[in-house]
């Protein structure tokens, strides 16, 4: 009785879930307004990273690194970041929300902050963004040395 009133409720709340426009007829919704437009690899976003790896050389532990990494749009459309992640917590990126227009340039600010950390140190900083080919990813390299 139980397992009967259960594919009852299932069966109902299937039917409930489907959108009906008119008698026996199934809505369809229509995704491309929402969806990024492609765009053709000879009028995408190209990226040009001044330095994708800063050597910020030795630092002791609890200290900040901050630096600034500087790209250009070298393609024929605004190239769009959506995010930047960073290959732990203790790295935080920050990157320009406004499009970057073909022909300007824009920095990524990234700080790292060494505490609780020692040794060779290669933090990992991912952009997303409509650039085709993608944003190459941007390290911090360095060694972490004891108080």
């Amino acid at each position: 009785m139980k397992k009967l009133f259960l594919i009852a409720i299932c069966a109902a709340t299937f039917v409930a879930c489907q959108n009906k426009t008119s008698e026996g007829e199934t809505a369809t919704t229509d995704t491309t307004s929402t969806e990024t437009p492609v765009i053709a690899e000879a009028d995408a976003p190209k990226v040009q990273v001044e330095r994708a790896i800063y050597e910020f050389g030795e630092i002791k532990q609890g200290e900040k690194v901050n630096y600034e990494f500087k790209f250009k749009n070298v393609g024929k459309t605004p190239l769009i970041i959506t995010n930047a992640t960073a290959t732990c917590g203790c790295t935080v990126p920050e990157y320009p929300s406004a499009p970057v227009k073909p022909g300007e340039e824009g920095v990524i600010k990234v700080v790292f902050d060494s505490t609780g950390k020692l040794g060779l140190q290669d933090k990992v900083v991912t952009i997303t963004s409509n650039a085709n080919p993608a944003f190459e990813q941007l390290h911090l390299v360095g060694d972490v040395k004891e108080k």
